[in-house]
């Protein structure tokens, strides 16, 4: 968590009552973070690094929060996810289950952040906490929320904040994310910053996301163990591959039960490259006058061949052999 976001959390609460005109009005951005963004190649220990320190800082936000009050709870049901999606749903997702089962048995441990939705009074959108939102609403349960007046950009800054420390969080979920901040006019350099990715390396996580169609990721779902290289492979056979294919590929029997990264390989594999059938050679049948079969002939792209039936005109084949010469130079006469 940015020192922008600990500033945003720990911030005491507006003296307007939430849900009032005053409440949903923009503040003014923070200073982005300043200095070169982390690199986009993070090392597994790295990544759990980041995971431990965000949970740890979260933590002491959310005990800051506790402690002057700031932290309420709210209707699930007046609670809108952020307009800018971070997840790619999967109904196969057990960890999910889990999650929802510690909530149930040890209650929500740290607090969604919202903010009072823009043009909506008495509702709310989500900066980060969206799983936290969802297992409030399966149990029947409040959400725990801090309640901030974000602007926009402060919106951005935070959900981005969260998902760089996510472990969980797959390589075609960034991507989804970031293309999904692009539609919704966020500028390149604060996604970038709110993501903590070099400009290039968000160019690529943004090519990678528009190769793939919706209806493509909705099918396969976020993937957790399917990085890059396998995505851009993807991409490559969703080119060249007709609508038809996509579609059998899209509703293979196959994915019935499957966990989301096998149901990529399904999807990648039914748009794999057909095997080349070769062409079975033409074949005639050749008859005499009295409609008995002396010869077979088949053509094919490399040559003709001629099959003589014994059977019915016993040395015929040895004739024509023998006669080759004489019948190739009368070809070739014929050409002069």
């Amino acid at each position: 968590m940015s020192k922008s976001i600990r500033h945003l959390m720990a911030r005491p609460a507006p003296d307007q009552a939430v849900g009032s005109a005053s409440s949903t009005e923009s503040t003014t951005s923070p200073p982005l973070p300043a200095g070169n963004p982390p690199s986009p190649r993070r090392t597994g220990a790295a990544r759990s690094f980041g995971a431990a320190w965000q949970a740890q800082e979260q933590a002491r936000a959310a005990a800051d929060a506790e402690r002057d009050g700031s932290v309420v709870e709210l209707d699930p049901g007046l609670c809108d996810p952020s307009a800018i999606a971070d997840r790619v749903p999967d109904t196969t997702d057990a960890a999910f289950d889990a999650f929802v089962e510690q909530i149930r048995d040890e209650g929500q441990r740290s607090p969604a952040l919202v903010r009072p939705k823009p043009g909506e009074p008495g509702r709310y959108e989500i900066a980060y906490g969206r799983r936290r939102h969802r297992a409030a609403r399966i149990l029947g349960r409040p959400l725990r929320a801090i309640v901030r007046p974000l602007s926009d950009t402060e919106l951005v800054i935070a959900q981005g904040s969260e998902n760089l420390a996510r472990a969980d969080l797959s390589y075609i979920e960034r991507a989804h994310f970031a293309q999904n901040m692009v539609r919704a006019g966020v500028t390149r350099d604060v996604i970038a910053k709110a993501m903590g990715l070099q400009t290039t390396h968000l160019s690529s996580l943004l090519s990678v996301a528009e190769a793939i169609p919706a209806s493509v990721l909705a099918v396969i779902g976020p993937a957790p163990r399917i990085g890059r290289p396998n995505w851009l492979t993807l991409a490559d056979r969703i080119k060249s591959a007709t609508p038809e294919r996509i579609d059998s590929a899209l509703a293979s029997p196959d994915l019935s039960g499957k966990s989301s990264n096998e149901r990529f390989a399904v999807v990648l594999a039914g748009l794999a490259a057909a095997p080349k059938v070769a062409k079975r050679a033409k074949a005639e049948t050749l008859k005499d006058a009295k409609g008995l079969k002396f010869a077979r002939v088949e053509r094919s792209t490399s040559g003709v061949r001629v099959t003589t039936d014994e059977a019915n005109e016993p040395g015929f084949g040895d004739y024509l052999a023998a006669r080759l010469p004489e019948i190739l130079a009368a070809y070739r006469a014929s050409k002069a």
